[in-house]
Formats: structure tokens, sequence, C-alpha cells
């Protein structure tokens, strides 16, 4: 191989994302960091399967840089880190996805469609988009198994979760419950707590409210009875849901609350009555005549009130139960006003309406108070509140014809019978797709009724009210609570569990693990597992109604068996597995393909049980987040396979995981929930939730918007290495990130530019002088200062970028490598040793410039390596293939670089840091004054803050002077030449002064330059009004006034000051550099290689003779010219 290194005539990182991603591919790089780490201690990834119905986004881009950073880091520190990908295939984004594509409904589905056919067309849906998914994956460098994924409708991955439940059910974890429950009917299924949890599900409505007026029949049964009329009496209750007000049975008060009956009018009928409200709510509903008080009637507690009786608000349905199988008429035992803890006076009337079919608590206190609830009996004979599961109120031909009859007020029902309780439910909203305007714009069933109510005299006050309401978490709608029966995790009985192991957990950040997620298990509820759908993983769980009889299966073999059962007992004639030819124990894949253990085959298994009674399946399906939940055991087909690589830690839990801030009350949730209730662990050590990525104005990307970032237009731009490393140093990844095309720009140009200038500074001399890194390496303690402070940088550099990595801060580690590239090697190290490199002979000087950079640069690379892992490895091979290497392997194989704390010497980079910062600080002075960093100046002034501030600036005076071109420093002291003043800061000094801030502003203004000398020392005790006032540093600012002929700079302690008097020697200087440069770029302009001699031709004149004549030999050195001739108005060059 040629000893010479590639030069790279330009930047273009989308085209080294394409050539390096063919090098991969060719060599097969991604798996061998596998396989060239088996029996290496393992480092265990979970992916988190996305759902590939959808199409990616910018945001998956920044959750799966993080999640390829440390894995390709972990396997550069020699671990085997496997990472398999995986979809996640079931649940509602499918199957709403395929209604839409067959515009069907969930009602449809049975009748107009098969249930076959459907789940055949969700089983094609779900992979729609994995191409695009491999492909961004690919394209931005992200390594994991997308040839070898879990897929969750696997007949193997099916079967781990039934076995799963299976332990659930063996520990009476699992149970089956009726509860109110949040239900959605535009997804047609009821929803667990922390689906409703997601981010963005509560949202801020504006609904029409009422406050109704309940006509008072009875206060006999009450404490209060002899203190209230008899007569038009009415109870005041506010609801947000006029729809639910058919169904109320009772009114509840708080026991302790203060209420009062008052004298008033309703503001639409103008109707004297008397007005039950409570008492602080009083002025919100009343006020009096000017000069008049209200006449309040009484005043006392809530518990005085329980008891009263009063007349239904709208007879619709009579409250009723079934006996012997038989509506029977309570309504004798509704509407009357119970006790609840939970009332407040926050807003309302301080009086809940009930309705027990809609609400958790109002079931709970209406049970308590033997209210009976307002339901409807469907053709099935099963009891359902009067809105149906598609949001609308009962038909009467879905009705039980006898509690139809005896129950129901047709005239009064038949006005809103199938009438949709809010719009975003309401079929002709949703033609194509959901029209948001239109629902909001025309008139809901709300408004109807508080129009109803208002011309019949019960709406007391109707107004707008700004709410949180919960919406569906996929489809977007409003939820309503709805009275279910399903199947539960008993979840609560591991809370504390729960919550001591997530103690161990590493969250990033920590106040996630302690608030979001530590509060959700504080708060935990019951998992509500059951989904009402088609398309997922049936509940494995056989039952009779009857007996009460029941199984639960944990495997495809157990369901063999006891269908083998069912058929000797004549309840099935045959076994659909075995007619399949599925064999027990047979675990190869094309085994279990041959069945489906979806809906509606396994619907149409049938078991015995003891009694011989028949058992048919719970049609429930379970929540799609068990099924990514389960993940860590049923990729690998556990316990059936794979058992003791599991049960001997080699494969759980994960080391690590990360995903978007969304899965805290999901993924994450659903995978510490199982390992917790199964295996009593934790599911993952460490965890990243990054936050959203939103537009460069803070707002979230949509296509309504028009500002959403297309992924893979923003790679095909700028390269993935680019858009990965503004996505991860740009804020930390548990920070919404604001995404600006912009700041891609910026990283390419300042990060990789400056890199690449560094490299192309390398090759350019080193292909002249043929160096390639053949010689020994020249003992550190041999090389010049400048080369000993860089690799002391490097290998701080190197110690301080794996801590972050091995804590999980990538933020912290790109910028420190970018600073060191920018700031330490482009800006410092090569900028102020160019002249080394010009040199003709080899000497070691030359020799450690080279070799420094190079080690620079090499490590650099697989520094930067898991964040940007296309460059950096083009990078790396092109310098030790510049070196002559034969067969160099990708930077991703190489290990990772351990830091020589030999070579680390702290006090050798505070001193180039302070030389660095004193030469910003003097050319930000230049720049203010408009005076070229080619113009010498005289001096700079530098009032030491002490003897080791001092040390360090003279052992690096020389290269100061020679960066910002002064010929000296000179080092004043407090009380000379510069002085300084102190400015209090208001604002802290206020809170610890109070009145007396007046004095001290006074006596701060009036320190002398020896007091402030010792307050840059950090504190300084003044006399205010007779008392020692102690000033810190911290609360004050000490600046530097300018004086005449100079310029003064203030950075925390470090004052400079700089001469601006210019004498004609310096100005000739200055002259002689501009003269310099503009032949420069001459040379560049023409040609000529870097090493050609030249003839300079400059103007005849008066100012250049004389600059010539004091600064001949300095310019002639500069550019290699062997001859300097006057004549023209032009500078000109030849070569000799």
């Amino acid at each position: 191989m040629s000893r010479k290194f590639a030069e790279r005539t330009k930047l273009n990182l989308s085209e080294v994302n394409r050539e390096v991603l063919g090098q991969w591919d060719a060599e097969d790089v991604f798996h061998k960091s596998m396989t060239e780490r088996e029996g290496c201690p393992s480092f265990i990834f979970f992916e988190g399967p996305p759902s590939a119905n959808g199409h990616p986004g910018i945001h998956h881009v920044l959750a799966r840089s993080l999640k390829d950073t440390f894995c390709r880091f972990k396997t550069m520190k020699g671990f085997q880190v496997k990472r398999k990908a995986g979809w996640d295939t079931h649940g509602l984004p499918v199957e709403l996805s395929v209604e839409k594509e067959l515009g069907i409904t969930k009602e449809d589905i049975g009748t107009k469609i098969s249930i076959e056919d459907y789940n055949r067309r969700c089983r094609e849906n779900v992979m729609m988009y994995t191409s695009e998914w491999t492909d961004l994956s690919h394209k931005m460098g992200y390594w994991v198994d997308m040839e070898n994924p879990y897929i969750t409708y696997d007949n193997k991955y099916i079967e781990t979760l039934w076995w799963l439940l299976k332990q659930l059910y063996n520990k009476d974890l699992l149970y089956k419950g009726y509860t109110i429950q949040p239900y959605s009917p535009a997804a047609g299924t009821g929803l667990s707590s922390h689906e409703l949890n997601q981010p963005g599900c509560y949202r801020d409505v504006k609904d029409t409210t009422a406050v109704a007026q309940f006509r008072v029949l009875s206060v006999e049964g009450c404490q209060a009875a002899s203190a209230l009329p008899k007569e038009n009496l009415y109870i005041l209750a506010w609801t947000t849901t006029p729809w639910t007000l058919p169904s109320n049975t009772a009114l509840c008060v708080g026991p302790k609350i203060d209420y009062v009956a008052v004298n008033g009018q309703n503001p639409y009928t103008q109707q004297e009555a008397v007005y039950i409200v409570a008492d602080n709510l009083l002025s919100a509903h009343f006020k009096a005549e000017e000069g008049k008080e209200l006449e309040i009637l009484w005043k006392g507690k809530g518990s005085e009130l329980v008891g009263i009786k009063y007349q239904q608000l709208m007879p619709w349905v009579k409250p009723c139960a079934i006996e012997a199988g038989k509506p029977v008429v309570k309504e004798d035992e509704a509407f009357r006003v119970i006790p609840g803890d939970y009332v407040t006076t926050e807003d309302g009337t301080g009086i809940v309406h009930i309705a027990p079919t809609f609400g958790a608590d109002d079931a709970k206190v209406a049970k308590d108070a033997g209210i009976p609830s307002l339901f409807i009996i469907d053709k099935a004979g099963d009891t359902r509140p009067m809105v149906d599961f598609t949001g609308k109120y009962f038909l009467p031909e879905d009705m039980n014809p006898e509690f139809y009859d005896l129950c129901v007020n047709k005239e009064a029902y038949a006005k809103h019978q199938g009438q949709y309780v809010k719009n975003a439910y309401d079929p002709k909203y949703n033609v194509n797709g959901y029209d948001e305007k239109a629902a909001a714009k025309d008139m809901d069933l709300n408004v109807l009724l508080c129009i109803e109510m208002k011309e019949e005299g019960s709406a007391f006050k109707i107004e707008k009210h700004v709410h949180n309401y919960p919406h569906c978490w996929r489809t977007d709608k409003p939820v309503l609570y709805y009275p279910l029966d399903s199947w539960f995790i008993r979840s609560t009985a591991a809370k504390e569990r729960m919550m001591e192991l997530n103690k161990t957990i590493l969250w990033k950040p920590e106040s996630t693990g302690t608030g979001r997620f530590g509060k959700w298990l504080e708060n935990l509820n019951d998992w509500n597992l059951s989904r009402s759908r088609y398309w997922g993983t049936p509940l494995p769980i056989w039952r009779n109604r009857d007996t009460r009889e029941e199984i639960c299966i944990g495997s495809v073999e157990e369901l063999y068996n006891e269908i083998e059962k069912a058929v000797a007992a004549g309840v099935m004639e045959s076994n659909p597995l075995k007619d399949k030819g599925f064999v027990p124990g047979d675990m190869s894949q094309e085994n279990y393909d041959k069945i489906d253990l979806h809906r509606p085959y396994v619907d149409h298994i049938k078991l015995v049980g003891e009694s011989g009674a028949v058992l048919t399946r719970e049609l429930d399906l379970i929540d799609v987040w068990f099924d990514s939940g389960a993940m860590p055991y049923a990729q690998i087909h556990y316990p059936f396979e794979n058992k003791e690589e599991l049960d001997n830690g080699i494969c759980f839990p994960a080391d690590f995981i990360a995903e978007g801030v969304d899965q805290t009350r999901g993924w994450f949730f659903t995978l510490h929930a199982i390992s917790t209730m199964v295996f009593d662990s934790v599911s993952y050590k460490a965890v990243i939730s990054n936050g959203l990525v939103l537009d460069k104005n803070g707002l979230k990307m949509s296509k309504r918007l028009g500002n959403a970032i297309d992924p893979f237009g923003a790679i095909d731009q700028y390269g993935s290495d680019a858009v990965r490393w503004y996505m991860i140093t740009n804020s930390q990844p548990w920070d919404n990130l604001k995404f600006d095309v912009d700041g891609v720009k910026e990283v390419s140009g300042s990060f990789f530019g400056k890199l690449y200038q560094s490299y192309s500074f390398l090759t350019m001399y080193a292909n002249v002088d043929g160096w390639h890194f053949a010689e020994d390496e020249v003992p550190v303690a041999e090389r010049p200062e400048m080369d000993r402070w860089i690799l002391s940088s490097l290998n701080s550099l190197i110690r301080d970028v794996e801590q972050c990595y091995e804590d999980y801060e990538p933020t912290r580690a790109g910028r420190l490598i970018q600073a060191f590239v920018v700031d330490n090697v482009s800006n410092w190290f090569v900028r102020l040793s160019k002249k080394r490199f010009w040199g003709g002979e080899m000497t070691q000087d030359k020799l450690s410039a080279y070799q420094t950079l190079y080690t620079c640069l090499e490590t650099v690379a697989r520094l930067m390596a898991p964040i940007a892992p296309y460059y950096a490895d083009r990078l790396y091979r092109d310098l030790h293939e510049g070196c002559g290497e034969e067969g160099v392997r990708s930077v991703h194989l190489a290990k990772f670089p351990v830091a020589d704390t030999s070579i680390i010497d702290v006090e050798q980079e505070e001193r180039m840091a302070l030389a660095q910062q004193v030469t910003s600080m003097i050319h930000s002075l230049r720049k203010k004054e408009a005076i070229s960093v080619k113009q010498p100046l005289q001096r700079i002034a530098i009032p030491a803050l002490n003897a080791e501030q001092q040390e360090r600036i003279e052992a690096m005076k020389q290269l100061i002077l020679d960066e910002v071109n002064v010929k000296e420093i000179e080092f004043v002291e407090g009380a000379g030449m510069l002085v300084k003043k102190v400015k209090c800061n208001f604002r802290t000094m206020g809170k610890k002064f109070g009145k007396q801030m007046k004095a001290v502003a006074s006596a701060v203004a009036e320190m002398g330059q020896e007091q402030i000398a010792m307050l840059e020392q950090g504190s300084v005790t003044l006399c205010v009004d007779g008392a020692d006032v102690l000033i810190e540093l911290e609360d004050v600012e000490i600046y530097s006034e300018d004086i005449p002929g100079w310029s003064v700079a203030n950075a925390g302690t470090l004052t400079v000051a700089l001469d601006l008097t210019i004498t004609d020697e310096l100005r000739l200087e200055g002259m002689a550099r501009e003269i310099i440069r503009s032949i420069q770029q001459l040379r560049k302009d023409s040609g000529f290689e870097i090493t050609d001699r030249i003839i300079v031709t400059l103007p005849d004149n008066e100012d250049t003779r004389a600059c010539l004549e004091a600064n001949y030999d300095y310019v002639a050195s500069q550019v290699l010219a062997t001859e300097v001739r006057f004549a023209g108005e032009a500078i000109a060059v030849e070569k000799v």
C-alpha cells in the first residue's frame, strides 16, 4: 500500500455517509462487531419496538442516535452488544388504519368483513412501512439486527405472553372485575390508566356547562327539615357534561362543607325560589340588590341536607335493578341527597350531580348510599349505560323489549335517542378523517340539552367553561367513563416493590425517575388488561359463566393437551392444532407457523372444566403495552427456549434502554411492572428518557403546520453525522430539542469543518515531507511544551469523555470533544505550530509536531465514533492507511482510547488555558477597536490577581505575545494604571441587606483599589452605619474603566489592558504583515506548491520601501522569496 495520506479536496458529509456505509455493508462490520466479541462480557440492550404502520420521523433519529451511541461505545470498550430489532404489530394504530383503509367501523367487523379477513388485513398493514424504517436505520448508522427482529404477532412471542399471564394468574395477580373505566368510543375499547396518562392526553377544552336546579320534593328525611321551606325549594348542581344529566340518580354534598338556603331568582325565568348552594360559592351565583343583603333562610353543614328527596330532572328512563332475571323499577330508592368526602368548593355550586354509570367516584358514593344506577338493558340482557359503545344514546331496537316497555318514557326519550353525546363520535364528522373544525362549529348535544333546560326552566346558569379533559392517545378524541367487565392485573399488590426497585435504576434525568415515573408508581392503579378489539394477543382464559370454572393457558402445549381432553369429552370434534400438524415440543419456527393463535381461531376452541362444563374463551384481547413490556422474554421465546441464558443474567436485565418521554408511563412502566411481578427484578438498570423534538420555534411538528422535518431529506442533505452530532450536542437528550437546520449547518462548518481542516493540514505537509509515522515516537518528555500540553489535554479528554459515556451523558461528551477539536487543536495547536511544519529538514521538533497532531486526530476519531460513526471511520481509516497499514479495519472494531494519566499535567493545562483566555480577550479588544491582528502593538498591562496567576502568565508570555502580535506584557499593581470599580447586584444584595441597601451601595461605590483587590480574593468587610458588613464577590460586578490610549477587558477576576498607541515603527511592521498576506494569497491563486521559491514585485512608493528596509528578511523568509523588486503599482509574484 502507498504510504501517502488521502488528500480530500472538500468536506461533504453526505458523500462520506454513502461511501462509508458501502464499506460497512461490504465488510459486514455490524455483524463483526458482535461476532468478534464472542466470549466477552455482555452489555445488554433492549430495543423498544416501533409500530411499522406509521412513517418514521425526525424524533426517531434522536432516539436511535442515543441508543446507537452507547451500544457503539460499549462495543469499543470490549463488550459484546447484541441488538435485536423489534416490531410492535398489535393494537389500535393498526386496527384504526385498516378501518380507515376499508371505510368501515368496528361495528362492521363480523358483518361486512369477517374477523379472519380483518385480521389478515391487519397483519399486512402493520408491516406497511418496514422498508422505510429499515432504510432510515441503515442510512443514519443505527446498528440493530433488523434481519432477525422479534415480531409481537408471532406465535412464539404470543406463547411467552401467555406464560407470563399464567404466572400472574397463579400468583392471584390476574382477576376479573366490573368497574367504571376510561373508554374510547372512537377506538371502541377500554383504556388502561397508563394509556390515559400519555403526554398530551389531558387537554384543556371549552365545553358548555350547566348549573341545573333540582326541585325538592321532600325535606322530611334530613336534619335541617324544620328550618327549610317545604315548597318552592331547589338544589343547584353544576356539571361540565350536561349529556350525563338524564342518568342522574343522586346529588352529593360534602358533609363538612357549609351550605345555605337563599332567597333568589332564576336569571332566565325570573322565578322567585329558595336555592341551596355552598356558602362560599354563594356570591358566584347570587348578587344582592344595591343597598340590600341576600336573605339567608338557613345555614348549616352538608350532613344536615342528607336525605332530601328531589324530582328526577330528566325523566327519560327509570332507575331499575334486575331481580330473578327481570327488570324491577327502583325510582323510590333514587333521587336523594347523599354525602361524599370528595366534594369540593373550588368551582360549581359545591353540590355534585351523581350519574353512577359514568364515573368511578359517582359509582362508589352511590353504592355506599344504596342509590340504584340508571342503566339500559340491552338485547343480550346485559346492563349498559344510557350511552352505547359508539358514544350515542341507545336506540330502542338495541334494548331489551321488556325493559323498554317498563322503564323508558318513550316520548321523552325519543327526542334524543341515537344522538351522539359529543360531535367527535358522530360518523358525519369522520367521513375522510376527523373534521375537527366542522365538529366544533356545529351545535353539539350539550348545547341542545342546555337550550331545552333553559326553555323548561330547569337551567339556572349556562356558560362556556375551560376544563381539563382526557382524550384517547390513539384517536385524539374524548374518552368516556364507562362501566365494563374487564380483566385486571393486580399491580397495586406489587406497588411497594416496584417503588423499591425503581430506586436502584439510573434514570437520566433523575427527576423523571423520582418525579413523573416515581409519582406514577406511588399512585398506581390496577392495570386494566382487557381490550374489546380483534387484532391483538388473545387473553388465554377459558371460562364458564355459570359454574365460574376457568383455566388460564400458559403454553401452546398446554392448550393442545386441554383440547385433547375436550375432544375426549365430546366438546370438540377434533384438535385444530393437531389438524394443522403442530407438534408439541418442536420449537422450530416452521412448526409454530402452522398455527395461528389470533382471533377468530382461538375463539372456536372449547375446553372442558373439571365438572364437565364447557369453557369458552373470554373474548378480550390484552393491552398491547403488555406485548411490548414482555419483550425481554418473548423476544427469545422464554422459557421454552433460551431459559438458561435469561436465568443466568446473560440477556436480562438490560444494562441500558432509551426511548421518548412518552414511554415513561408506557413501555418503561410495563417493562418494570412485569419484571417486578414475575421475576422480582428490574427490567433495566439505566434508562434515558429523551425529550420531544420540536421545530425551531418550539412548536410541535405536524403535517398540518407544515413544520415537520423529513429525516431522510435531512440525512441526504447534511449527512447523518451532522444531524446526529447536532441533536446530541445541542441540548441534553432529556430536554426538548428545538430542531433548526441552521444548527445542523453550523455543526458541519464548525466542528466537522475544523476537524477536516486539521486533517488536511497534516496530510498536505506529511505528503510533501513523505512522513508516515515510520519512525519511533519522540518521548513525551522530550517534546516541546506545546506538544506536551496538547497531549496532556488529549488524555484528560479521554478520561472525561469516557466518564461521560459511562454516566450516559452524551451531550457533555460531544461538547468536550468539540471544544478540544475547535479550541485546542485547530484554533491553537495547528495555528501556533504551522511554522514547525514549514522547515526543510525533519528535525525532532518537526517530527514531534507530526506525531502529536496525528495522535490527536486518531484519538479524536475513536472518541467521536459512537456519536458520529461515519466521519470517524473515514478519518480513522485515512490516518492508518496513510501510514501504510495493510487491511485497515473500521474504527468501530477498534478499542476505545485509554487515558495515560502519567502524561496529564494539570498545571500545564491551567497555564495554557490562561494563555488562551488572555489571547481571546486581546483579540476581542482588537476587534472592538478595529485594529487588525497583523498590526503590531506595543504592550499589554495585566493587574496580577496573585503570584500564581502571574507565574502562569509569565511562563506563557512569549506564546501570548506572538499570538496577539504585541511586544511586551507588563504586570501592574491593583492601585496602578488600571482603575477598577464595583457595581452592586441589587437583586441579591437587596434581599440580604434590606433597608440598609442604600447605605451599603454607597459604601461599595466608594471602595478604594486596595479594598477592591481584597474583594477579588473572595470578600471584604466594610463599615456601614457604624457596623461591619460583609461584601462577597458573587454579590457584585467588578469592572475596569478604559483610560486614554488604552482599551480594557474583564473576564471573571482576570483584567487585561491593551495599549492602542501605534508608532511609525509598529505601523511599518504591520504593513509588512499585510504584504505577506497578499503575497501568500497570490501564491495560492497561482497554484504554486508550498515549497516553491518565488520572485516578488512590490509597488514602488515611499511607504513600501520604508517597510521593506525595516522588514526585508522577515518578509522574504515568510513567502520563500529569493528576490524582492520595486516596480509598478501592484504586487506580483513569479516562480523561480
